[in-house]
Protein backbone atom coordinates (compact mmCIF):
# COMPACT_ATOMS: atom_id res chain seq x y z
CA UNK A 1 0.00 0.00 0.00
CA UNK A 2 1.23 3.49 -0.85
CA UNK A 3 2.18 5.24 2.39
CA UNK A 4 0.61 8.42 0.97
CA UNK A 5 -2.85 6.82 1.29
CA UNK A 6 -2.68 7.06 5.08
CA UNK A 7 -0.99 10.47 5.17
CA UNK A 8 -2.59 13.88 5.43
CA UNK A 9 -1.17 16.56 3.12
CA UNK A 10 0.56 18.06 6.15
CA UNK A 11 1.96 14.68 7.17
CA UNK A 12 3.37 14.00 3.71
CA UNK A 13 4.87 17.50 3.55
CA UNK A 14 6.43 17.06 6.99
CA UNK A 15 7.90 13.69 6.00
CA UNK A 16 9.56 15.12 2.89
CA UNK A 17 10.76 18.19 4.79
CA UNK A 18 12.30 16.17 7.64
CA UNK A 19 14.15 13.95 5.17
CA UNK A 20 15.47 17.08 3.45
CA UNK A 21 16.45 18.78 6.73
CA UNK A 22 18.54 15.79 7.80
CA UNK A 23 20.54 16.05 4.57
CA UNK A 24 20.73 19.86 4.68
CA UNK A 25 21.95 19.99 8.28
CA UNK A 26 24.60 17.36 7.52
CA UNK A 27 25.65 19.51 4.56
CA UNK A 28 26.00 22.55 6.85
CA UNK A 29 28.15 20.65 9.34
CA UNK A 30 30.32 19.37 6.50
CA UNK A 31 30.57 22.89 5.08
CA UNK A 32 31.91 24.27 8.36
CA UNK A 33 34.84 21.81 8.36
CA UNK A 34 34.69 20.96 12.06
CA UNK A 35 35.26 17.26 11.37
CA UNK A 36 37.79 15.49 9.13
CA UNK A 37 36.53 15.01 5.60
CA UNK A 38 36.73 11.25 6.20
CA UNK A 39 33.88 11.58 8.69
CA UNK A 40 31.53 11.97 5.70
CA UNK A 41 30.78 9.98 2.59
CA UNK A 42 29.40 11.21 -0.71
CA UNK A 43 25.86 10.16 -1.58
CA UNK A 44 23.18 11.20 -4.04
CA UNK A 45 19.93 12.74 -2.83
CA UNK A 46 17.34 14.44 -5.05
CA UNK A 47 19.77 13.94 -7.93
CA UNK A 48 22.41 16.02 -6.16
CA UNK A 49 25.73 15.00 -4.61
CA UNK A 50 25.51 15.43 -0.83
CA UNK A 51 27.48 14.27 2.20
CA UNK A 52 26.32 11.73 4.77
CA UNK A 53 27.90 11.46 8.21
CA UNK A 54 29.71 8.16 8.66
CA UNK A 55 30.26 8.44 12.42
CA UNK A 56 27.26 6.77 14.13
CA UNK A 57 26.95 9.32 16.96
CA UNK A 58 27.03 12.29 14.60
CA UNK A 59 24.59 10.67 12.17
CA UNK A 60 22.22 9.59 14.94
CA UNK A 61 22.23 13.02 16.63
CA UNK A 62 21.15 14.73 13.41
CA UNK A 63 18.63 12.03 12.53
CA UNK A 64 17.02 11.80 15.98
CA UNK A 65 16.88 15.58 16.44
CA UNK A 66 15.19 16.25 13.12
CA UNK A 67 12.89 13.22 13.05
CA UNK A 68 11.80 14.07 16.60
CA UNK A 69 10.41 17.35 15.27
CA UNK A 70 8.28 15.74 12.56
CA UNK A 71 4.97 15.58 14.50
CA UNK A 72 5.37 19.22 15.51
CA UNK A 73 6.22 20.32 11.97
CA UNK A 74 3.13 18.48 10.71
CA UNK A 75 0.91 20.40 13.14
CA UNK A 76 2.53 23.75 12.31
CA UNK A 77 4.07 24.17 15.77
CA UNK A 78 7.65 24.72 14.57
CA UNK A 79 8.57 28.23 13.47
CA UNK A 80 12.31 27.78 12.97
CA UNK A 81 15.02 25.13 13.13
CA UNK A 82 18.54 26.42 13.68
CA UNK A 83 22.02 24.98 13.47
CA UNK A 84 23.93 27.08 16.00
CA UNK A 85 27.72 27.24 16.33
CA UNK A 86 29.19 28.37 19.67
CA UNK A 87 32.58 29.46 20.98
CA UNK A 88 34.15 27.99 24.11
CA UNK A 89 32.18 30.47 26.27
CA UNK A 90 28.88 29.12 24.90
CA UNK A 91 28.32 32.33 22.94
CA UNK A 92 26.68 31.86 19.51
CA UNK A 93 28.98 32.71 16.62
CA UNK A 94 26.75 31.81 13.70
CA UNK A 95 23.26 30.49 13.10
CA UNK A 96 21.87 28.75 10.03
CA UNK A 97 18.11 29.28 10.24
CA UNK A 98 15.39 27.30 8.48
CA UNK A 99 12.15 29.26 8.86
CA UNK A 100 9.18 26.99 8.18
CA UNK A 101 5.47 27.30 7.53
CA UNK A 102 3.31 24.26 6.75
CA UNK A 103 -0.12 25.29 5.47
CA UNK A 104 -2.63 23.72 7.86
CA UNK A 105 -5.58 24.44 5.56
CA UNK A 106 -4.11 22.76 2.49
CA UNK A 107 -6.46 19.89 1.61
CA UNK A 108 -4.81 18.50 -1.51
CA UNK A 109 -1.92 16.05 -1.47
CA UNK A 110 1.40 17.56 -2.47
CA UNK A 111 3.21 16.17 -5.47
CA UNK A 112 6.48 14.76 -4.11
CA UNK A 113 8.41 15.54 -7.27
CA UNK A 114 7.40 19.22 -7.24
CA UNK A 115 8.26 19.74 -3.58
CA UNK A 116 11.53 17.80 -3.83
CA UNK A 117 12.56 19.82 -6.89
CA UNK A 118 12.13 23.03 -4.89
CA UNK A 119 14.04 21.66 -1.88
CA UNK A 120 16.86 20.45 -4.13
CA UNK A 121 17.68 24.08 -4.95
CA UNK A 122 18.50 24.66 -1.27
CA UNK A 123 21.15 21.93 -1.35
CA UNK A 124 22.69 23.40 -4.49
CA UNK A 125 22.78 26.85 -2.88
CA UNK A 126 24.25 25.48 0.36
CA UNK A 127 27.09 23.78 -1.51
CA UNK A 128 28.41 27.17 -2.70
CA UNK A 129 27.59 29.26 0.38
CA UNK A 130 30.87 28.88 2.28
CA UNK A 131 32.05 32.43 1.35
CA UNK A 132 29.02 33.77 3.23
CA UNK A 133 29.97 32.03 6.47
CA UNK A 134 32.46 32.80 9.22
CA UNK A 135 35.66 30.84 9.84
CA UNK A 136 35.37 28.89 13.08
CA UNK A 137 37.99 27.42 15.36
CA UNK A 138 38.19 23.67 15.77
CA UNK A 139 37.25 23.87 19.45
CA UNK A 140 33.81 25.37 18.85
CA UNK A 141 30.68 23.28 19.28
CA UNK A 142 27.27 23.20 17.62
CA UNK A 143 23.75 22.04 18.25
CA UNK A 144 20.31 21.83 16.63
CA UNK A 145 17.68 24.12 18.16
CA UNK A 146 13.95 24.04 17.49
CA UNK A 147 11.88 27.19 17.98
CA UNK A 148 8.24 26.41 18.77
CA UNK A 149 5.36 28.74 18.03
CA UNK A 150 3.77 27.39 21.19
CA UNK A 151 4.68 24.73 23.72
CA UNK A 152 3.67 21.21 22.63
CA UNK A 153 0.80 19.63 24.51
CA UNK A 154 1.30 16.69 26.85
CA UNK A 155 -1.01 14.56 24.70
CA UNK A 156 1.61 14.57 21.93
CA UNK A 157 3.39 11.80 23.79
CA UNK A 158 6.95 11.23 24.91
CA UNK A 159 8.41 13.12 21.95
CA UNK A 160 7.41 16.44 23.49
CA UNK A 161 9.34 15.66 26.67
CA UNK A 162 12.57 15.18 24.71
CA UNK A 163 12.72 18.91 23.89
CA UNK A 164 13.85 21.08 26.80
CA UNK A 165 14.23 24.87 27.09
CA UNK A 166 17.64 26.13 25.98
CA UNK A 167 19.88 28.36 28.05
CA UNK A 168 21.71 29.62 24.98
CA UNK A 169 22.95 33.18 25.31
CA UNK A 170 21.32 35.72 23.04
CA UNK A 171 22.81 38.58 21.06
CA UNK A 172 21.96 41.93 22.57
CA UNK A 173 21.74 43.64 19.19
CA UNK A 174 19.70 42.43 16.20
CA UNK A 175 21.80 40.03 14.13
CA UNK A 176 23.19 40.57 10.68
CA UNK A 177 21.06 38.46 8.31
CA UNK A 178 22.28 36.98 5.04
CA UNK A 179 19.57 35.31 2.92
CA UNK A 180 20.59 32.06 1.23
CA UNK A 181 17.45 30.62 -0.35
CA UNK A 182 13.67 30.69 -0.04
CA UNK A 183 10.68 28.91 -1.53
CA UNK A 184 6.94 29.51 -1.41
CA UNK A 185 4.29 26.95 -2.31
CA UNK A 186 0.77 26.03 -1.26
CA UNK A 187 1.78 23.33 1.23
CA UNK A 188 5.12 24.71 2.42
CA UNK A 189 7.15 27.89 2.77
CA UNK A 190 10.85 27.69 3.69
CA UNK A 191 13.44 30.40 4.18
CA UNK A 192 17.11 29.64 4.80
CA UNK A 193 19.34 32.41 6.05
CA UNK A 194 22.46 33.07 8.10
CA UNK A 195 22.62 35.09 11.29
CA UNK A 196 25.82 36.65 12.60
CA UNK A 197 26.30 38.98 15.57
CA UNK A 198 26.34 42.67 14.77
CA UNK A 199 29.51 44.71 15.27
CA UNK A 200 28.53 45.07 18.92
CA UNK A 201 29.28 41.65 20.42
CA UNK A 202 28.01 42.42 23.92
CA UNK A 203 25.95 39.50 25.10
CA UNK A 204 23.19 39.03 27.59
CA UNK A 205 22.08 35.81 29.27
Amino acid sequence: MDRRENQSPQGETARILVEFLEVAITSIVYLKGLYPSGAFERRRYLNSVVHRAQHPQLRNYIHMSVSGLQPFIEKGLIERIAVVFFDTENVPLERFIFKLSVNQSCGSMVEDADLEFSLRSFLIKLSVSQPLTSALSQDCRWEIVGYFRMLPQADMGNTAALWIPTDTKQWQQPPLITPIKSMSSEPLNVQLYLEHPSLSKTMKS
